[in-house]
Formats: C-alpha cells, structure tokens, sequence
C-alpha cells in the first residue's frame, strides 16, 4: 500500500524545510566566523601599529639629544638665568 498523498506533502515539505534551515544556518554561522576573522585581522593590525610606534617612539627619544642647562627656559624674572629673548621664543614656538 502507497502512503497516502497528504502522507506525501508533509514528507516531502519537511525535507524541504530541512535543507531550507540546514543552508540558512550554516551562512549565519559562516558570517560569525567571517566576522570573528575580521575582528581579529584588524586587532592584530592595530596590535602591529601601537608596537612599531612604540619603537619608533624609543628610535626617536634614543636620538634626540639632551637638552643642556643653558638651553632651558626660565620664567621667573628674578632668576640671574632669566632671558627674555629665549621666553618669547619658546612662546612663539607654542
């Protein structure tokens, strides 16, 4: 005896319905994934550019030299070291 055809329908829409679930999961789930690389692509980008700033940072403390005591500014008027010319350079640098 043959299933009857609502038997059928019902079969055949349940695979239908499956497969349907089984393809829509599985790109939900790949766009996680996709993302999640992404995601951790760009950390790993940003991780690479804090770092070599970081050196470039060092490279460039390492080579600038020290500044002496007679290249400080001094403020304060009273102070026998006190320049006006060199304050209203540093002044004009700001």
């Amino acid at each position: 005896m043959s299933p009857s055809p609502v038997v059928n329908i019902v079969r055949y829409s349940a695979l239908v319905g499956g497969i349907a679930y089984g393809v829509l999961h599985r790109r939900s789930l790949q766009a996680k994934y996709d993302e999640h690389i992404r995601s951790k692509a760009v950390k790993q980008q940003e991780d690479l550019i804090k770092k070599a700033k970081e050196e470039y940072a060092k490279l460039q403390a390492a080579k600038a030299p020290a500044p002496s005591a007679n290249d400080a500014v001094v403020f304060n008027p009273e102070d026998p070291n006190f320049n006006l010319d060199k304050v209203i350079a540093y002044l004009e640098k700001l």
